[in-house]
């Protein structure tokens, strides 16, 4: 008779090691403490729709190829927000980069309509500086937006940072995660509570919002805060942190 929990570890492994065959899938198996023949393995991978033998020749998956190289790799992205102004509703375009190893994220500065000519002083403080956002990155991810034009991906290219910029397919967001859950964070949580009036208020709102996603929020992704700052103390009371009038709560333990 074959346990379940045999059952759910040959599957378990079968699905999250897609190249892995019978014969390996068993070899860990029985490294667990477990007794089970490779031929049960094999029947078991059959009968729930698997093959069972191994594929080394199946291409990466775009989730194993993003969480091996995360580490030099960064996704940027817009999006926009509506300023309620004096003469009416004004559209304003974010443009952002986000480090996919911390989920550390960098703000351009704010323009109500970017240009070729903005992109390419964005691409410059990016990656031509001694403290540009992308000196540790090998690759910069975007999508097909016009305003990726090759001026910014040749300054880039050609920057102190050496980044290489990749272009995704066209109608593939899913491929963008990372910056597209960033975009519903910052919106959900944050902006889409306010009505703002004006750039310079948006500018702060937005420079409180990374105080709290950088230094207070735990990130359920990474299970941490990305760059704590708090003096902590394990016995001490807990304390709460509000940002934009209580919009933006965190509790810590903060030490005296």
């Amino acid at each position: 008779m074959i346990s379940d929990e045999i059952i759910a570890l040959v599957i378990k492994f079968k699905t999250e090691n897609h190249r892995w065959g019978f014969q390996k899938i068993k070899d860990q198996i029985v490294y667990l403490g477990f007794k089970v023949s490779k031929n049960t393995v094999k029947n078991i991978l059959i009968k729930h729709g698997f093959d069972p033998y191994p594929n080394n020749d199946t291409p990466s998956r775009w989730k194993e190829f993003i969480k091996s190289h995360w580490h030099v790799l960064a996704a940027c992205d817009f999006f926009t927000i509506e300023l309620m102004t004096s003469h009416g509703l004004v559209r304003c375009t974010l443009f952002f980069v986000i480090e996919l190893s911390t989920r550390k994220v960098w703000y351009a500065p704010i323009k109500l309509q970017p240009n070729g000519d903005y992109m390419k002083q964005v691409a410059r403080l990016l990656a031509d500086s001694e403290d540009g956002f992308l000196n540790k990155h090998r690759f910069l991810i975007h999508d097909r937006d016009p305003l990726f034009t090759e001026e910014f991906k040749e300054i880039i290219k050609t920057s102190k940072s050496k980044t290489k910029t990749l272009k995704l397919p066209a109608k593939s967001p899913n491929l963008n995660s990372y910056a597209e859950r960033y975009v519903k964070t910052v919106k959900f949580d944050c902006l889409n509570h306010l009505i703002l009036s004006s750039t310079k208020q948006l500018e702060y709102v937005i420079e409180e919002f990374q105080n709290y996603y950088h230094h207070e929020r735990i990130h359920q992704s990474i299970d941490k805060i990305i760059e704590p700052i708090h003096k902590l103390d394990d016995n001490a009371e807990i304390q709460t942190i509000e940002r934009l009038g209580g919009l933006l709560k965190s509790y810590h333990r903060l030490a005296a």
